[in-house]
């Protein structure tokens, strides 16, 4: 049936026929059922032309709270289909997995044939080995309008994934409207221009790029992610990766050290020395930022960053220095853990939860706050037995923007060569934990991330995220073996057969196992891969 992901358990009943789609076919949501039933009822009835009415016999839709909350058992006989879910979401991946049974043809969103609709008999019970199975969208250096957000919305939810780690604000761009703030979206939101591929090609293309999303526009994102059981959570980074917004307030900056009247939205790559100061009203108003990032995004978490934060203007800059030794604190690590902290306690007076970067270990962690650990395992490591939640999302392993192959004619030599193997052989939880059950309990899940200075647009996007999320999808789904190893790897390439179809229906233009085809081979043009990286 080449189900991806690869559920818990699944049964072929003996003596049972399969169940034939047809006009006389009911689909019927019992108590708290109803909007699962009535999105499966749109994405069938479009692609199979039937009506699929409310009605007592054929599809059915029910919840058992008995089942885990994402957990959900789908039945096939001649009789008709039964999906129950622990609750509304486990139900809605029950769906999911009902639409891949169907076929390829399901994901079309327009009848293209006549022929017949069936189920084949089976009985699956599954539920997911993680809460927290994420993608990170940087929006911040290449803006993807909003149409293609919804539409990774939809690729998302067909994976089973559920939190969308939505990253807003760069020193290449600002992309959420602040109402008390307009100059962030007026100024921060666009450059002059864009640097094409590495630093040292010197390279611009010389074309203004920007864009932002209203807060009407979030709202939507937000309410249509909601509605497939997908959390978005927003990413506004401090206090480093911060031009853009001192573009647009340059008293933000350390202007007791630079000119931040001359600093523009950031055309380059790479870290930027200019970040964020240490002062009172720096303070306040990221906290008015929050304050309407809060009203927009009901998530409990809410990502503020803290990583790749410059030192060099805080050590120059004696508002920076008479902060540390006002404090109390020994150096600018400890600065930074203070300025994270202070939001940290903001957050929580306010019911809710700061994750942030690995590097906000650096100097001492913040008392509630997860870390997701992009740095490798071990920031993971230290932070679970510190006993705070973690997210993995090492770099070496699940970043989709790294390059699928050594090939020579790869579009974004970048980075890691991560292939789809290896990305299926990816295990979030480290050895080093496996035997302190405390500390494993503290990994919450893992993600894998997107950065966008090498994709320009949803094209660019589908190339890298695809098929290599459905390896990731597995992997923060199922339970496969934790030695990677001992991963039926052949298996889930014959399984991929199936899934490309599948994505073909949906238009994804993902990359082909044999390699880029001729019109996403673009040699020579983003440099050469990071000095140092395979």
């Amino acid at each position: 049936m080449d189900l991806i992901p690869a559920p818990l358990s699944l049964a072929r009943p003996a003596g049972t026929d399969a169940y034939e789609l047809t006009a006389a076919t009911a689909l019927q949501g019992g108590p708290g059922a109803g909007p699962v039933a009535a999105w499966l009822r749109a994405e069938l009835g479009a692609a199979t032309g039937l009506p699929l009415l409310p009605g007592p016999v054929g599809v059915s839709l029910a919840l058992d709270a008995s089942l885990a909350p994402e957990g959900y058992r789908l039945a096939v006989d001649a009789d008709g289909v039964r999906l129950t879910g622990g609750t509304a979401a486990g139900l809605f991946w029950a769906a999911q997995t009902l639409r891949q049974l169907l076929g390829p043809r399901a994901y079309r969103r327009g009848a293209i044939t006549s022929e017949s609709w069936s189920l084949p008999p089976v009985v699956i019970e599954d539920a997911p080995r993680f809460g927290w199975r994420g993608l990170l969208l940087d929006v911040a250096r290449h803006f993807l309008p909003k149409a293609d957000v919804l539409r990774f919305v939809d690729l998302m939810a067909a994976h089973k994934l559920n939190v969308l780690h939505l990253h807003l604000t760069d020193d290449q761009g600002w992309r959420v409207e602040i109402r008390r703030y307009p100059r962030l979206t007026e100024v921060g939101s666009w450059r002059e221009r864009s640097m094409v591929g590495f630093r040292d090609g010197g390279r611009r293309d010389d074309r203004p790029h920007g864009g932002y999303y209203t807060q009407d526009d979030l709202r939507e994102i937000v309410a249509y992610a909601a509605a497939r059981h997908i959390t978005v959570v927003p990413e506004i980074d401090i206090p480093g990766h911060s031009q853009a917004a001192i573009a647009a307030y340059p008293e933000l900056g350390n202007h007791d050290v630079v000119d931040t009247t001359a600093l523009r939205t950031f055309t380059d790559w790479g870290i930027n020395p200019n970040v964020l100061n240490v002062e009172d009203g720096t303070l306040r108003f990221y906290e008015h930022v929050l304050t309407e990032v809060l009203e927009l995004f009901p998530s409990a978490f809410v990502h503020l960053g803290g990583d790749e934060c410059p030192k060099q203007q805080w050590r120059a800059s004696a508002t920076a220095q008479a902060r540390i030794k006002e404090s109390g604190l020994a150096d600018e690590d400890e600065l930074q853990s203070w300025f994270i902290r202070h939001f940290d306690r903001w957050l929580a007076e306010r019911g809710r939860r700061l994750i942030g970067w690995d590097e906000i270990l650096e100097g001492g962690l913040a008392p509630g706050a997860a870390v997701s650990s992009w740095r490798g395992y071990e920031g993971g490591i230290a932070a679970a037995r510190a006993g705070h939640d973690v997210v993995m999302c090492p770099e070496q392993h699940v970043y989709l923007d790294h390059r699928e192959s050594a090939r020579p004619d790869e579009p974004i030599p970048v980075g890691y060569v991560r292939t789809l193997e290896d990305v299926y052989r990816y295990e979030p939880l480290p050895p080093a934990l496996r035997q302190e059950p405390e500390a494993a309990g503290h990994v919450i899940g893992t993600q894998a991330n997107l950065w966008t200075e090498f994709m320009d647009d949803a094209r660019s996007v589908d190339y890298h995220a695809f098929p290599r999320v459905a390896a990731f999808a597995e992997v923060a789904w199922s339970e496969l073996p934790r030695d990677p190893a001992a991963r039926d790897w052949e298996g889930f390439a014959d399984r991929m057969a199936t899934h490309y179809a599948r994505l073909d229906a949906m238009g994804v233009e993902y990359r082909h196992p044999d390699g880029p085809r001729p019109w996403q081979q673009r040699p020579g043009v983003l440099g050469r891969p990071v000095d140092g990286q395979p």
